[in-house]
């Protein structure tokens, strides 16, 4: 029985709305709190983590490619995302098969199971990969014709590049983080309205961005681009991405290269990865774009429905409010089309990279997936049920992302991405 069959249980039980049922099985890099141990990799099932190398231990990876690899008893999931597609595949088989209500080594062992089963609140969950390079896009029409509109009108709210190439830019790959790592307010200069000199200072319109990235496996020759219709043979899995963002810093530094300093203080992402895979039963047909891209961009125009949340906290609250609500198939660029344009000069594309979408906003106020859309610039504040209201992000204030896919009678869910912003560094 396929990995993604809707009817499969596993002998851990997983509520039906459970982010981690047995047809996700995302991947991630953890250590027992207060053990002192080597972070290794594992599998979320449910309300457990599945430590992968226990069963590397113990042979029950013989006849896939990693056995004997000893991929699972890194501190990242870098070795076994190089090791390809079907790598990951016959691996996600054999994890699905030990994990399913049905007799086996690891359901009917008692010390196996000790062993190899931590529950996820005992385990400190690290960033799951050793991020070589960084690159953040512009994906969405809605989120680039919004910001576009605010500062240029409708007219020439969207470049005449837009259309025609996914752009991006380079990012920090150092300051990846991971989810529950908190960050303070940038410091960098700024231009007050009506000045003509910039002030120095903790920034005053610090703003989320809720993006998806995906995670390079296999790379390419230097000088050999990626063929379109051979991407996917190159994508391991997808997490929740911030893009953390000093809008006041940026709009001062950005010309005539972009984002700087406004970007490159953090970044986070969620510490599950999930594959394509575990996806595919939710991959859709993207609308058609016009004008047609060039032919090195023209390929199978495919997305998922992932629904993206962003809730927001602030001291006073006792629980967060939900603020956005978007879906990944809002992007008009593909996945695809991203690392096809990224390579396409021949630049190599190493094992570890991570390409984030940009942010993915909708067509509806509600699924404006930043603060900079969600109140115009500001000029129309956010109302919390607690009676306050922001523009921007406030010291204090916890942004929480979580997305998930709706299956029949289960989720596929890729946690979340939890951070509280702490005042500036003085």
């Amino acid at each position: 029985m396929e990995p993604n069959n809707p009817s499969l249980r596993s002998f851990i039980d997983v509520p039906e709305h459970h982010p981690f049922p047995i047809q996700n099985l995302p991947y991630g890099v953890f250590y027992r709190k207060g053990s002192g141990e080597f972070p290794r990799v594992g599998v979320a099932i449910g309300d457990y983590v599945l430590d992968l190398s226990v069963l590397e231990d113990h042979g029950l990876f013989e006849g896939t490619p990693v056995h004997g690899s000893n991929v699972f008893h890194s501190s990242s999931l870098n070795e076994f995302m190089a090791m390809g597609r079907d790598a990951w595949r016959s691996a996600r088989q054999r994890i699905s098969e030990l994990l399913r209500d049905q007799p086996g080594e690891l359901r009917d062992n008692p010390e196996l199971f000790g062993k190899a089963f931590v529950k996820s609140e005992d385990v400190e969950l690290i960033l799951p990969v050793e991020v070589g390079d960084y690159t953040d896009f512009y994906a969405s029409r809605h989120h680039a014709f919004n910001v576009g509109t605010m500062f240029r009108g409708p007219e020439n709210a969207l470049m005449p590049n837009w259309l025609h190439l996914p752009v991006g830019y380079h990012g920090r790959a150092s300051s990846v983080i991971v989810s529950g790592v908190d960050i303070h307010r940038p410091v960098g200069q700024t231009l007050p309205a009506g000045e003509s000199s910039p002030v120095f200072g903790p920034s005053k319109r610090l703003d989320y961005e809720f993006e998806m990235g995906f995670f390079v496996g296999p790379g390419n020759k230097i000088g050999e681009p990626i063929p379109i219709n051979k991407t996917t043979e190159h994508i391991f899995g997808l997490v929740i991405v911030n893009d953390w963002s000093a809008r006041d810093i940026q709009a001062w530094e950005y010309r005539p290269l972009g984002p700087f300093l406004a970007k490159n203080f953090a970044t986070s992402i969620s510490p599950w990865v999930v594959t394509l895979d575990a996806l595919e039963p939710f991959a859709t047909d993207m609308d058609a774009q016009d004008p047609l891209p060039l032919e090195y961009l023209q390929g199978e125009r495919r997305t998922f429905d992932i629904v993206l949340e962003t809730y927001l906290q602030t001291e006073k609250m006792d629980k967060p409010d939900r603020i956005m609500v978007s879906n990944f198939k809002n992007l008009y660029w593909s996945m695809e089309q991203m690392l096809a344009h990224h390579s396409v000069t021949g630049c190599n594309m190493q094992t570890g990279d991570l390409l984030a979408s940009g942010t993915i906003s909708g067509p509806e106020k509600e699924s404006r997936a930043c603060l900079l859309e969600m109140t115009w610039k500001g000029e129309e504040p956010v109302k919390l049920s607690s009676g306050e209201s922001r523009k921007f992000l406030e010291d204090g204030d916890t942004v929480i992302m979580t997305a998930y896919c709706v299956g029949n009678g289960y989720r596929i869910g890729f946690g979340e991405v939890r951070v509280k912003i702490m005042p500036a560094h003085t």
